[in-house]
Parts: structure tokens; C-alpha cells; sequence
């Protein structure tokens, strides 16, 4: 069936059952339904051969981030808002006390205006030192060297650099909606699985389906018959933050200081969501707003493919991806709530230019 046919009987369907189909690019943010990876058509503006890119039109700024809607952000704090108890999700900033990666450790003065009177603080960070959001501008498509919406290492920095993708957009849009945790490191304590968050394990599609069976939660996305919601924020924790506190101070820096390369030598080793197809496709079906982890990398560290998933969901998606969120109390929270879901909020940094930005994240029940 050619791509007219396929968008005249979405409309039908939709005309049926009140719906309304994302069926031609750019996608209307207020669609209730939207294809799966393999039936997104390709945008012209999109890098060849990859259909799933830039599908929210040529000059969009903040991805997935159109998904929180008005419409979707009120029904989430109307079902998510219960009894009001807060959950901040930011790791102190002063941690980890030897970010990975060879990154800056986070520094932190008081400058005195007039003595006992007034005092200023001055920080200086790495945005991918703590708890933090990887910007679009963080990571590229590698096989064209393009960042989300066709943004290139020019537009980023030098002396044509511009404010294309940069966080500030985010800022400026905002980011609240259902949040979602799958809580597998709980999973594992449960199961007598062996974890360790310093190594590359892989946490698989079916091993995070099984996780979601445990919590009586249904992982697969509302249109195939699941529990999550287009427009949903989903959090993973793999317990790296346990762990992290779990070691000594000596022990801590000097799995942080293990050396860096690229490629599956690397000796900076994270455990994480697999690379994988099945993970592909669920991250791309259910349409999340944002996604974020506990660990360095989100994804487990090295890649074992000749991808990494930073690719799909920052430059090609347009999804956030967050890293070292702090999700020990929520995990808590969770168990004791019984319930799996909450409203967040987060507020990134409004940097024009900027590459990331520490989540400054709430869960609310």
C-alpha cells in the first residue's frame, strides 16, 4: 500500500474512532497515536536511510519535548498528584566527588560581599559531572556527523557557532509529565541477580519486560496493549548510586580514573540498557518525552555494536537523555506507594548555546 493510500485509511479510522493519526511529517504533537519505527515515513529533510529522524519538522528545537502537551501535561498531574510528597531526583552536585570521563570535578566558593552581612556562591562545573540532561548538542549521528535537525559541530562551536538545539530551548519550552520508573536494580535484589554497576552489563528489552511483570506493570505502549502513555518520562535505575556509596572514597576514584578509549577496550566500564534491536524499537514505539538512567551512560558502556543508543535517541529522536539521576529515594518512595508512576518536573538551565544541564528534577505523588 503506497503512503496515500496509508495516510486516506488512517484518516478513516481516526474519523471512527475520534482519534488522530500522526501519518505524514511534520507530527502533530496532539496526535493520539503515532507509528512504529518501522512504518515512520522518511522526512526530506532527514538523513538518507533513516526514516525515524526529524519528524517534528526542519526548524524544532526540542524533540520529543512537544510531546508534553498541555492536554498531556494537566491529565498527568490530575492522575499522578495524590498526596502531595515531593521526591527531589538531583544527586548533591559535589558528586560524583571524580566524575568519569576525565570530566571536571565540580568546584564550589563563597565570595564575601560584606562580612557578616551578604555572601555570594561561585561554582565551576561540568554539566556532565552529576546528575544531568545530555543536550542534543552532546552527542551526533555518527555515520554523517550530525547532531539532531542537521546541527554540525559548527553551528555548536567557533566562529559560526549558533544557538541551533542548544538547552536553552528546552528552558524555554519546560518539561513536566507522567514519569515512569522500572525499578531494576529492586528486581535483581529480589531475583538473586548478580549485578555490577561498574561493569558493562546489559540490561535487556525482556529483562526490563520481566522487571515491569514484577512491578505489575505492562511495558509495552498503550497502542499495543501496555501501560505506557505517549508523552510519558521513563527512569530506569540499575542502583549505580548504591553502589557508588556502597565503595570507599579511594575505591570510587580510581574505578572513575580507569582509563578512556573508544571501542570495546574501554576501560571506563558502566552497566546499562542494552544495545539491541528490541530495545531500538521500544524506546522509538512508546514515544517517551524523556528518558534517564542512574548510571554515567544510560546505555551500557562500552557499546558492543557498532552504535551507540545516544545516537538514536539524542540526534536522530530528538529525546532527552538523562544520566545519574538520583532515583534511591524514589525506588523507595515507589515500594512504599506502591505505584510505579508519579508526576516530574524539571527544569534544564536557560543557557543559550549550551550542550547540557543539571535536571534540577521533582517527583511528585
Amino acid at each position: 500500500m503506497n503512503t496515500t493510500a496509508q495516510s486516506r485509511l488512517a484518516q478513516i479510522k481516526d474519523f471512527l474512532t475520534m482519534n488522530k493519526t500522526a501519518s505524514a511529517i511534520p507530527f502533530d504533537p496532539n496526535s493520539t497515536k503515532f507509528p512504529r519505527r518501522k512504518d515512520v515515513p522518511q522526512a526530506k529533510y532527514g538523513p538518507e536511510g533513516v526514516p525515524t529522524a526529524w519528524v517534528w519538522g526542519e526548524n524544532d528545537m526540542v524533540g520529543r519535548l512537544n510531546l508534553l502537551t498541555p492536554t498531556r501535561v494537566k491529565a498527568a498531574a490530575s492522575s499522578e498528584i495524590k498526596t502531595g510528597d515531593m521526591v527531589p531526583i538531583n544527586w548533591s552536585l559535589n558528586h560524583p566527588e571524580t566524575p568519569a570521563f576525565a570530566r571536571e570535578s565540580f568546584e564550589h566558593k563563597i565570595k564575601t560581599l560584606a562580612e557578616n552581612i551578604a555572601y555570594d556562591d561561585v561554582y565551576h562545573l561540568n554539566t556532565q559531572s552529576g546528575t544531568q540532561w545530555d543536550g542534543f548538542r552532546h552527542f551526533a549521528w555518527v555515520p554523517t556527523g550530525s547532531f539532531y535537525n542537521n546541527t554540525h559541530g559548527s553551528d555548536i562551536i567557533g566562529e559560526k557557532a549558533n544557538d541551533k538545539c542548544s538547552i536553552h530551548h528546552w528552558a524555554n519550552h519546560g518539561i513536566a509529565g507522567r514519569g515512569v520508573l522500572l525499578d531494576y536494580r529492586s528486581y535483581c535484589d529480589k531475583k538473586g541477580i548478580a549485578f555490577d554497576s561498574y561493569q558493562a552489563e546489559r540490561i535487556s528489552y525482556a529483562d526490563l519486560e520481566a522487571c515491569g511483570k514484577e512491578q505489575g506493570f505492562d511495558i509495552r505502549p498503550q497502542a499495543q496493549g501496555g501501560d505506557i502513555q505517549v508523552g510519558d518520562l521513563l527512569f530506569i535505575r540499575s542502583g549505580f548510586i548504591r553502589t557508588y556509596f556502597s565503595k570507599s572514597q579511594e575505591e570510587r576514584k580510581r574505578l572513575a580514573l580507569r582509563p578512556h578509549q573508544l571501542g570495546p577496550d574501554d576501560g571506563q566500564r558502566y552497566a546499562g540498557v542494552k544495545q539491541e534491536e528490541p530495545m531500538i524499537d521500544w524506546l522509538h514505539d512508546c514515544y517517551f518525552a524523556a528518558v534517564a538512567g542512574d548510571s554515567p551512560t544510560f546505555e551500557a558502556w562500552p557499546t558492543n555494536q557498532d552504535y551507540h543508543l545516544h545516537e538514536y535517541l539524542l540526534a536522530l529522536w530528538g529525546c532527552p537523555l538523562g544520566e545519574m539521576v538520583d532515583l534511591e529515594r524514589l525506588s523507595e518512595m515507589c515500594k512504599e506507594k506502591k505505584r510505579w508512576t508519579f508526576f516530574v518536573t524539571s527544569a534544564p538551565a536557560n543557557v543559550p548555546g549550551g550542550v547540557g544541564s543539571h535536571v534540577n528534577g521533582t517527583a511528585i505523588f
